[in-house]
Order: C-alpha cells, then sequence, then structure tokens
C-alpha cells in the first residue's frame, strides 16, 4: 500500500506501487484535472505539484512518492480564485482547454519560487506543450498572477464554478427551423 497526502487528504493506494500517479488519480481518486497527453512526460498535461515541484503525473509511480505531498488542479483553488486562474481566465488564454490543468500547476509552482519571473523565466519554467499556440499568452498570464500575488494588480474574479440551474433551464421563446417555429409543427 501506498500512502501520501493528496489535495490535503491523506490517502492509501492499494494499487500495483508501479502504477504511474496520473492513473491512480483519475482511476481511483476520479480527480480528472491531469490529462492523459502523451505517456512520456513531454507534453505536460499531467503536470501535478509534488512536495512544491512541477512534475509530469504519468512519468512518476506511486511508489516512488511515499510519503510526499500532491496538489492537483482540483486542490489549486476550489473556487477558481488563485491568481494564477485568474489571469488565465482574463486573459483568455485557454483555446481547446486540455493543456490549461497542467499549465496552471506549473505556473503556479513556478511563481511560488519566483512571484516576478521574466519571459525568459516564464518560458523556461512552463515547458508544457500546447497544440493551439497560446504561448504569448501564458506569459503574459503568469507575469499577471505575478503582479496580483506581489499586490501590484488586482484581477477580477472569473465565472464561479458550475452552471446555474437558473440559467441551465432557460428557454428559447421562438426556435425557428427551416423558415418554421417549432411550435407550428
Amino acid at each position: 500500500m501506498t500512502r501520501f497526502t493528496l489535495n490535503n487528504q491523506p490517502v492509501e493506494y492499494r494499487l500495483d506501487p508501479a502504477t504511474p500517479l496520473l492513473w491512480a488519480l483519475r482511476d481511483a481518486s476520479n480527480l480528472t484535472g491531469a490529462k492523459y497527453g502523451c505517456g512520456t512526460g513531454q507534453c505536460g498535461a499531467c503536470t501535478v505539484d509534488i512536495d512544491g515541484e512541477a512534475v509530469r503525473s504519468c512519468r512518476v509511480t506511486i511508489a516512488a512518492i511515499e510519503g510526499s505531498v500532491v496538489t492537483t488542479i482540483e486542490a489549486l483553488s476550489r473556487e477558481r480564485n488563485h491568481p494564477v486562474q485568474l489571469a488565465f481566465i482574463a486573459g483568455n488564454v485557454s483555446q481547446c482547454g486540455f493543456c490549461i490543468p497542467g499549465m496552471v500547476m506549473a505556473a503556479a509552482v513556478l511563481l511560488r519560487k519566483n512571484a516576478d519571473p521574466s519571459e525568459d523565466e516564464v518560458r523556461r519554467g512552463i515547458t508544457n506543450l500546447c497544440r493551439c499556440g497560446v504561448y504569448p499568452r501564458v506569459v503574459e498570464a503568469v507575469q499577471r498572477a505575478g503582479r496580483a500575488l506581489r499586490g501590484e494588480e488586482t484581477i477580477p474574479a472569473g465565472p464561479r464554478p458550475g452552471i446555474d440551474p437558473a440559467d441551465s433551464a432557460r428557454l428559447v421563446p421562438a426556435l425557428v427551423v427551416r423558415g418554421t417555429k417549432l411550435s407550428d409543427r
């Protein structure tokens, strides 16, 4: 059995000790924020914080992190109000969004170590791959989050997590299909 702290809670996995952390997170703990991208540690979609370091969870076994502290995107901020999350939302960084949780985690670790990174330091610190090519916006958002952490800027709050039931139940008054209203059919 492998034991460590996951998102501020003690966990014990009764999985093969050679199980990659990514699969323990996704399959055993239903924490799906870390994504499977390449399985080789190149893309960074599975990045999590392990003992204050940005780590590709597809490349580390649960046995290798016995006694460690692991933080996933789900626990970075449940209300999506971590400065990195706010800066990514405010900067419209996300396109398809697949790589974003890994980038956010890498950025949070980087800013914990250096709250005023240069563009070059951001590019060296966040080596995650993005098929959409949002790198310039990532750099800008990370530096903006750094300014927020230093108290030099306030980033407005993003949307609250989830869907308001009133929004999901809204009906379109007159839906037109091929020139006729559905109510006319």
